[in-house]
């Protein structure tokens, strides 16, 4: 990191912050305000998990005054963004941190979902793990509700630990209006207009899954529509009337069959 010469400290931190953040490949990262950062509570237990601590949260506060050699600052510096890291998995779930990580949601400063059903929706960074150096960042869509690995290698380096397993989800739960509508669509392969067999099977199979789903959450009160359903009511009805004599009709068919085979075969004399 480069030496920064300031006149005042609250400059100084501010410069060192706005410098982390602005580096290429730390656009995931939103700025920690600094009364979050000098308030201990915050840091209970990363004492523990970086090395250097002390030294790595005067950098970052702009206490540090040790005159260190090139490798021991280098080793400060390294703790000093591991520690940024872990402090801003913190603190993105506060009120603060979650309206600053929203801003950067929808400029889509994350990236937009690759999937072509998506339509191009914006992209939210989450952890697989809580704990660090486990797994690497990924790329959460709301719409389709599955992650993707970042397109840049620079992005593809960063811990997973420093946004955790929760923040998209309480992100959605404080914003609800925000969380967009699924969607039921889906590729489907064909063969001069024919779908494959195969992908058609699965895709009935995911239907059935679906709707055995839609059922249970309704057990329990909880509505879920997806965009299509909106859309036909009527056609949806008649579609799960049709479904449901198919899987009678085979059930009783194979009863047949099975009858029809255990019964005594009459041998003539």
């Amino acid at each position: 990191m480069e030496d920064f010469n300031s006149e005042t400290d609250s400059d100084y931190t501010s410069y060192w912050r706005d410098w982390f953040v602005s580096s290429r490949g730390n656009e995931y990262f939103c700025e920690i305000d600094e009364d979050y950062l000098t308030d201990r509570f915050n840091l209970t237990g990363l004492n523990t998990e970086v090395s250097y601590y002390q030294y790595a949260l005067d950098l970052v506060t702009d206490v540090f005054d040790l005159d260190a050699d090139d490798d021991l600052r280098e080793q400060i510096e390294k703790s000093a963004r591991h520690l940024y890291g872990l402090v801003h998995a913190r603190y993105i779930v506060t009120t603060r941190g979650l309206a600053k990580m929203l801003e950067k949601y929808k400029k889509s400063d994350f990236g937009k979902c690759p999937r072509v059903m998506c339509d191009g929706h914006a992209l939210l960074p989450v952890g697989q793990a809580d704990l660090p150096n486990m797994s690497t960042v990924k790329l959460y869509c709301p719409k389709c509700e599955d992650i993707y690995n970042p397109k840049s290698s620079r992005h593809a380096s960063i811990d997973g630990a420093y946004f955790g397993t929760s923040f998209h989800s309480i992100l959605f739960q404080v914003y609800p209006a925000l969380n967009p509508e699924k969607s039921s669509r889906r590729y489907e392969p064909r063969i001069y207009g024919f779908k494959v067999h195969a992908a058609a099977a699965l895709a009935r199979y995911q239907d059935m899954e679906r709707e055995d789903l839609k059922s249970r959450l309704a057990e329990v009160d909880i509505q879920h529509r997806f965009i299509e359903d909106s859309e036909s009511d009527g056609d949806a009805f008649e579609y799960d009337e049709d479904y449901a004599e198919g899987r009678t009709e085979p059930a009783k068919n194979q009863g047949q069959a099975g009858d029809a085979a255990s019964a005594p075969m009459e041998i003539g004399n």
